[in-house]
């Protein structure tokens, strides 16, 4: 029998994830960004991209839940980063649609 039918993974979570989510949306909302691109593509791009620079955090309990406040103090800089340069990625680099 397969492990996801024994067992229930939909409390396993990155993390890292929310945090980059919750980031790009603070940094998209600054007047520097205004003219960044918006559309879907381009705010998952944002988010892959900052994803794939930062060490993922998968948590799967209630106490890992409790502990995140001290994961965002750990590991703001970081996603920070990774975020501001996603926008300045896709910022350089919009869809050929877009160009």
């Amino acid at each position: 029998m397969a492990l996801k039918d024994e067992y229930n993974f939909d409390d396993l979570e990155n993390e890292a994830e929310n945090m980059v989510v919750e980031e790009l949306e603070r940094q998209l909302a600054l007047e520097e960004n205004a003219g960044v691109c918006r559309t879907e593509e381009c705010v998952l791009d944002m988010a892959a991209y900052a994803l794939n620079h930062v060490p993922p955090l998968y948590r799967a309990t209630l106490l890992g839940r409790v502990y995140r406040p001290a994961l965002d103090e750990e590991h703001y800089g970081e996603v920070r980063d990774a975020v501001a340069e996603a926008i300045r990625v896709v910022r350089e680099n919009p869809p050929s649609d877009l160009k």
